[in-house]
């Protein structure tokens, strides 16, 4: 576990729920905790391991309990579920979840169109959901949705994520997720926003949720890392995409992001040639290509045979 931040990233494998909410193909509950336990022993810290939303809006995860109850974990290895009201919290602190993520938009409107309801509406419901965790050591990450921009509403006013960010502090949510939920973010705007909320978030409870939908994911993490950031979500095989954003593709590929950090020399504590196997195999499993790099390319260290 990582507990020097100096020159360090914690990276947050979000592939068994975000990588896997949106694909056409049934992955069977078996299959979800087999690569959940293989990430387990690949050295995350973090695993977001599944959700607990109605079945009738994300029906790739429904088995949420059954993973959750199934999977073997790991000393010094936080499973987090994705909840979106009261009665998700509910169901997850049963199954023994170790963190809940909250998710609200900065965009009214992705609001509307994610959850269903208005962001007053969302601070209220989670308002209820600190209530019920209480003095149990279970923590609260609550992630801002459309970060960086809506496709929607376009740009998003940087006030309006910083006092969402002080919203979330007054309820006595421990953890912030800055999410560019459809890859709109570029390097300036992230290093000038990372920088404004670590004057109100501390390192270790700031998170950075990039897509890579326009190319710029992995620049955008260089960018979140030199002001300050040190954790980010990212997918094994680049897979994922929220089903309510027109447009979102991948999340950062993890084993990309990880051999970005072996390459520049930034400590992620992760088995990389673990990873690179695993990725290798997703393809089996869900019936089609990832957008993961590195596992088609290979390492630089990989060398091929002089030509004769």
């Amino acid at each position: 576990m990582i507990t020097d931040y100096s020159n360090s990233l914690i990276v947050q494998e979000v592939s068994p729920r975000d990588g896997l909410q949106i694909e056409p193909t049934w992955v069977e509950t078996h299959d979800k905790i087999a690569l959940i336990d293989q990430l387990s022993l690949a050295g995350f810290s973090r695993i977001e391991a599944g959700s607990f939303v109605s079945p009738k809006a994300i029906p790739a995860l429904r088995d949420g309990e059954l993973v959750f109850k199934g999977i073997s974990r790991q000393p010094g290895v936080i499973y987090v579920a994705l909840i979106p009201n009261l009665k998700g919290a509910q169901r997850a602190l049963a199954c023994r979840a170790d963190e809940l993520n909250l998710v609200m938009s900065a965009s009214q409107t992705h609001n509307l169109a994610n959850m269903r309801m208005r962001c007053e509406d969302s601070l209220a419901a989670f308002g209820e959901i600190v209530q019920f965790v209480g003095d149990s050591p279970v923590r609260l990450n609550a992630s801002i949705a459309t970060t960086f921009g809506c496709p929607f509403e376009g740009k998003i006013d940087e006030d309006r994520v910083l006092q969402i960010v002080d919203a979330y502090q007054e309820l006595g949510i421990q953890g912030i997720t800055l999410a560019d939920t459809t890859g709109m973010a570029n390097p300036r705007q992230v290093d000038r926003l990372v920088r404004r909320v670590l004057q109100r978030v501390s390192p270790s409870d700031l998170t950075l949720h990039f897509h890579n939908t326009r190319g710029l994911g992995l620049c955008n993490v260089l960018a979140a890392y030199e002001a300050g950031a040190r954790r980010f979500d990212a997918a094994l095989g680049g897979l994922g995409g929220c089903p309510f954003a027109p447009g979102a593709s991948g999340n950062i590929c993890t084993e990309d992001l990880v051999n970005l950090c072996d390459e520049v020399g930034i400590h992620t504590g992760i088995d990389l040639p673990l990873l690179l196997k695993l990725s290798r195999g997703l393809p089996a499993l869900l019936g089609h290509e990832v957008p993961g790099q590195l596992a088609k390319a290979g390492r630089n260290c990989d060398l091929h045979p002089v030509p004769s």
